[in-house]
């Protein structure tokens, strides 16, 4: 039986063209996202509402939390450290010099740290993109190809399996995961996504092994069994464009959720006046607790 999770909280009215990428920060107990198109990093306070705003000058695909001090971006020049207290960038490393067309978009770190992020084209036109994982010594080993809108990326408790998105397909894929070594291997199809108009976006994992999708166009996000591929609960929102969720909170047991507003007409704005919006959930389950860059 499905469960609707109703009326989530607006945060921030943000208008965002592109919210995404939404990550806990476990020390700092406050929420770092990015605003892809408008080229800005976002860390937003809940305990006194504030939500401060760094332009880094090129979009920002995703942000973790880096061990050794401030944030690793995966960004359209490739993966770059943040250090929050000047808002200074540096570059680590562009693993594809040759495609200035194409850029970073979603991505997390697996259980032991290295950062997976995939590329995809800025237009949004092509199969251009490919998955890479940056190691924390600074290299980079590519992961595939093909990819049109790479999204979504998490891992099974048990270190064993990787869910990965890439959002025209429509579907929640799974790869054999080797944690030792960071190789993927047999990827199949383990959701479907049916909504019509619907595409997955970002996605975030709970203690029970459950996965929640945000659905592009769906209006929701929604919790999934990636072993059955049935629909648990459903979070709806008042926006279309859901691109992204994290759990965080002091508890694990918020649901934060971004939105964006690209494209829509003066019609679809008149009808979703939030779009663009930062909302939170609260929910019934904790989310695991996001891995720091080891780097």
């Amino acid at each position: 039986m499905r469960i609707l999770i109703k009326e989530p909280e607006l945060l921030l009215n943000a208008k965002s063209p592109l919210g995404e990428g939404p990550i806990w920060d476990i020390h700092r107990q406050v929420l770092w996202w990015t605003d892809i198109l408008g080229r800005v990093l976002h860390c937003y306070n809940p305990i006194d509402g504030t939500n401060r705003t760094w332009e880094i000058g090129q979009m920002v695909g995703t942000l973790v939390i880096a061990k050794s001090g401030g944030l690793i971006l995966a960004a359209q020049n490739g993966f770059l450290r943040f250090d929050p207290e000047t808002g200074a960038t540096e570059m680590i490393v562009d693993p594809e010099p040759d495609k200035p067309e194409n850029r970073f978009n979603d991505g997390k770190c697996d259980p032991v740290g290295r950062l997976w992020a995939g590329t995809m084209p800025i237009t949004e036109d092509s199969a251009t993109g490919s998955m890479y994982c940056l190691h924390p010594d600074g290299h980079v080993e590519k992961h595939g190809g093909a990819y049109s809108i790479p999204n979504g990326i998490v891992w099974s408790a048990d270190a064993k399996t990787m869910y990965h998105i890439d959002s025209p397909t429509r579907r929640v894929d799974a790869w054999d995961f080797d944690n030792a070594t960071g190789t993927i291997s047999n990827r199949r199809t383990a959701i479907e996504i049916t909504d019509e108009g619907a595409f997955p976006d970002g996605m975030a994992m709970d203690v029970e092994g459950k996965i929640w999708v945000a659905l592009w166009g769906g209006w929701c996000v929604a919790r999934l069994d990636p072993d059955t591929g049935e629909e648990l609960a459903r979070v709806e929102l008042p926006v279309s464009q859901v691109s992204a969720c994290a759990f965080g909170g002091p508890n694990l047991d918020e649901l934060y959720i971004t939105s964006a507003r690209k494209n829509l007409v003066r019609n679809e704005l008149e009808n979703q006046p939030l779009a663009g919006g930062l909302f939170k959930a609260r929910v019934a389950v904790r989310g695991v607790k996001p891995v720091a860059f080891v780097g």
